[in-house]
């Protein structure tokens, strides 16, 4: 998938987002709704995260093709402060 491809998949997913919380604004959402958004939140990040691997090694003239989608639980955790235990 190059470049424009990731955007526009991470465009779709945005739409979509915005179109549920659009469509559910004065009840509220179900909890399907909620389990929805909460797979869209983890899809854009991991499309967020494949994007900025491909023009990190663009950048560092490697091919960018060789960037790899990674599972949600490695994308979710990015961020996570953990103790340190040494």
């Amino acid at each position: 998938m190059d470049d424009q491809q990731v955007l526009s998949r991470i465009d779709e997913l945005v739409k979509e987002e915005e179109d549920l919380l659009h469509r559910h604004e004065a009840d509220g959402l179900s909890s399907e709704d909620h389990a929805r958004l909460e797979e869209l939140k983890v899809q854009l990040d991991k499309a967020w995260d494949y994007l900025r691997q491909r023009r990190a090694l663009r950048q560092y003239g490697e091919d960018p093709d060789e960037a790899s989608m990674r599972d949600g639980g490695t994308v979710e955790g990015y961020g996570t402060v953990k103790d340190y235990e040494g």
